[in-house]
């Protein structure tokens, strides 16, 4: 069961990377003026590619991306999925909950995809209905999550669109035969139709139709690149196969020569990592060459994404919309290919898969500058919420990301949980600045990271994993005070005082009492932390799992 051990590794790395970050916030190159003296609401555009890296430099290869996000807007430097999976991580991003909160945590049934998202309540409770309520119309245009497909589309209908085109499966992933279904209207294939290219024909003819109403708008453009083409079998039951992303034909020889970057975790010599990971074998010259030319086809994939990115700002320019409109730019989840010897994929707890670009550009965000603050995905709808002026809801695990410098005051700075549901692994733990590349485990070592002991290291993290896998709204993002109610401790460094030593040896230990797919709390072990009062500390008179969740 790989839920515990994933979220430990993913929260140690985490947490020891931001503790001790140094430079935070790079000041603005213009004026926020803008941001704090608007009358007239905002309109919001996100884009949001499927599977695109940030650590394996897939935004060099993105001019118009660089042109239009970096050089006009802020970069999030550390920003992290919910969960290296298309749906879960994207669910959490649509409600601004943890993983633990949606319950879903696969891509397909039972405890995953669309079916799961409608059972569970979430059609009513997602960021299309809210912005609705408060007066926006809403459109969207791409993938919205996975299960949603020509045999689910309108059972129900996904709520909250005042217009719609969404890639339905098992067709999703087919960049020349898409399959998309409008408002409410029967799905229609297009075959020989480049599927980015229609997407972005699709948004700017939502634009157009946003534009038409004096109401502010959201418009959501979600594209497949780089996804991974996945045709599906012919025989029920059989697996789908997965091929390499296919680029438009103009962009189809692009990059030749380009390689995955070298970097120190790169099919590395020795090996690193934890559970399987630590036992692959090094790659030999062909898969090498099969992963460089992985890479080389998802950067052409990405090309028709960058004319999307340019084709949309463009026309908001022309509308005279620009000035008055948040633009975002993310992925779903991250991507490895080839670290820690590891073939393409997602999914794990590494950096390269929970790792993600994140730009916000818009009135008064600071053009240029960086935020090295952790973000999350689900603090994207809070931050809209607060860009829009609507009142944050309680049900938030996340909080709005800082635009501007006096923003950061009331930022995240430690951590983020990142959550994932499977098979059990081992555990992991990596000093972020020391060894970006994770190739040193510090698990059962005796010796320091960023001047901490880490077999005293441990049982804090622990303790704070204790909060965050099953915690709620406010407690998301500051755990600390359930773990030290009288407010003397509030990071992670102050916890480290060896006066609390004996209190967190004291601590529960996370266990499972069985392995699941889905989110039971009832099989995941103690759900509460010892509050430390004083010398003393108790069981918060007794609480029992289901007051936390």
């Amino acid at each position: 069961m790989l839920r515990p051990y994933v979220i430990l590794y993913a929260v140690g790395s985490t947490i020891i990377a931001q503790a001790f970050a140094t430079q935070i916030y790079q000041p603005p190159q213009t004026s926020q003026e803008g941001y704090h003296n608007r009358t007239k609401r905002p309109n919001f555009v996100m884009i949001m590619t499927d599977d695109q890296d940030l650590h394996l430099n897939s935004l060099d290869y993105q001019p118009a991306v660089l042109k239009h996000f970096r050089d006009k807007g802020t970069f999030y430097s550390k920003h992290f999925v919910t969960m290296a999976q298309c749906c879960p991580s994207r669910v959490s991003l649509w409600t601004g909950m943890a993983g633990h909160n949606t319950n879903v945590t696969d891509i397909q049934p039972p405890f995953g995809g669309y079916p799961k998202f409608i059972q569970e309540g979430l059609n009513d409770r997602y960021l299309p209905v809210w912005l609705q309520q408060a007066g926006y119309n809403t459109y969207y245009t791409g993938k919205l999550m996975n299960a949603h497909g020509t045999s689910t589309w309108n059972k129900p209908f996904p709520k909250g669109w005042t217009g719609s085109d969404f890639l339905l499966d098992p067709y999703t992933y087919n960049y020349n035969n898409a399959t998309l279904q409008r408002n409410q209207d029967p799905p229609r294939s297009y075959p020989g139709n480049y599927s980015t290219d229609l997407i972005s024909s699709k948004a700017l003819g939502f634009l157009e139709d946003a534009a038409s109403s004096d109401a502010p708008f959201f418009l959501g453009v979600m594209p497949i690149g780089p996804h991974a083409e996945t045709v599906q079998p012919a025989s029920p039951g059989a697996l789908p196969t997965f091929n390499p992303p296919v680029p438009a034909l103009r962009h189809k020889d692009l990059y030749q020569g380009v390689k995955v970057p070298r970097t120190d975790n790169f099919n590395p010599n020795k090996t690193s990592g934890a559970s399987f990971i630590a036992k692959l074998p090094q790659q030999n010259s062909t898969v090498v060459e099969y992963n460089d030319e992985y890479y080389r086809l998802r950067l052409a994939t990405l090309a028709a994404v960058d004319d999307l990115v340019d084709a949309m700002f463009e026309r908001l320019e022309a509308m005279g919309l620009l000035d008055n409109t948040y633009v975002i730019y993310t992925s779903d989840n991250g991507y490895h290919i080839g670290q820690h010897r590891l073939p393409p994929g997602k999914a794990c707890a590494i950096e390269e898969d929970i790792g993600v670009p994140m730009f916000i550009r818009g009135p008064g965000v600071p053009e240029g500058a960086t935020v090295d603050s952790p973000t999350t995905h689900t603090d994207i709808v809070p931050t809209l919420f607060s860009l829009a002026r609507i009142p944050l809801l309680k049900q938030f695990d996340g909080i709005p990301m800082p635009i501007t410098e006096k923003d950061y005051a009331n930022a995240r700075h430690e951590h983020v949980n990142i959550e994932f549901w499977g098979e059990n692994l081992d555990e992991g733990m990596y000093g972020s600045p020391t060894d970006p590349s994770q190739m040193n485990n510090l698990w059962n070592i005796n010796g320091t990271s960023n001047d901490l002991d880490i077999q005293r290291l441990w049982p804090r993290l622990d303790a704070l994993l204790m909060v965050t896998k099953s915690c709620k709204g406010e407690a998301c993002t500051k755990p600390w005070p359930l773990i030290h109610p009288r407010g003397d401790v509030q990071s992670l460094r102050e916890a480290m005082n060896p006066d609390f030593d004996e209190f967190y040896a004291d601590q529960h230990k996370i266990k499972y009492d069985a392995c699941a797919l889905g989110y039971f709390p009832s099989l995941e072990g103690p759900q509460h932390v010892l509050p430390y009062v004083d010398d003393t500390y108790s069981y918060m008179q007794g609480s029992h799992w289901s007051d936390w969740t």
